[in-house]
């Protein structure tokens, strides 16, 4: 039993514990290229935050991750098989009720582990912020806390190099061998303004990649995922000890 994740602990060990952040990942179930299994999202996210939460726990920091969410927003996906779409306001309504839940029990500070880049909480975070001004509500995207060109050869960012790799360090059983992976060739768009960033539209997946993947996964190996996942967690634990030692009142120098 890890006392930091909630689906592991119990009434008894738990009832008179004080928590000072709670964590909650948010994945999705998706097709990852041919290689890797729908769940990739949801097995980062449980990985990550375990390992990240252990950090801080043992440095401590009263931490508590809750279950992972494991639909995400896949709206742009919808004609490929099984994945599963949880639209914004739906998103909106959970967090709602899980903050409704914390700001009664005196948990003030959550944190959003996001593992899925179509979900993005920051509207619902300026919203959920005035309902409950007594939360500290933020978010992260794991996949973005680390500079992956140290970490990887190839770009992407969907069943590409940095996920196979973190997937055969995870979960190897789950990965399909690399030669029969896509080579997860994406088009761009034709839309000058949206390939320089400053404008943007949700990404027609099928007519983007043809093996559901954005990024070459050729050259992935478990020691790269193993190293990346070191460091990623690294860097969260510290966000999550930072977090529970914050003072609310005292947060701008």
């Amino acid at each position: 039993m890890r006392p930091y994740i909630l689906a592991e602990t119990n009434w008894k060990d738990i009832k008179d514990r004080q928590f000072e952040v709670a964590v909650l990942p948010w994945a999705a179930t998706e097709a990852h290229n041919y290689h890797l299994p729908y769940a990739t999202d949801i097995i980062e996210a449980d990985h990550i935050a375990a390992e990240s939460a252990r950090k801080a726990w043992e440095a401590g920091a009263k931490v508590i991750v809750l279950p992972t969410i494991p639909f995400g927003v896949n709206t742009g996906q919808t004609d490929i098989l099984l994945d599963i779409n949880m639209s914004p306001s739906t998103q909106a309504a959970v967090l709602n009720d899980v903050l409704e839940v914390l700001n009664r029990q005196g948990i003030r500070k959550l944190l959003l582990l996001n593992s899925h880049g179509g979900n993005d909480f920051k509207m619902m975070i300026r919203e959920l912020g005035l309902k409950y001004p007594n939360m500290f509500i933020s978010s992260c995207n794991w996949f973005q806390a680390m500079n992956k060109p140290e970490f990887f050869e190839h770009p992407g960012d969907h069943a590409d190099e940095m996920e196979t790799s973190l997937i055969l360090h995870l979960r190897p059983d789950l990965v399909r061998p690399l030669e029969e992976a896509g080579e997860g060739r994406a088009r761009k768009p034709k839309i000058k303004a949206y390939t320089e960033g400053w404008a943007w539209a949700e990404r027609k997946w099928s007519q983007v990649t043809e093996d559901t993947g954005v990024g070459n996964p050729k050259k992935a190996t478990k020691e790269k995922g193993a190293r990346f996942f070191e460091a990623v967690t690294d860097k969260l634990g510290n966000l999550m000890k930072d977090l529970a030692k914050a003072d609310l009142d005292d947060l701008y120098e």
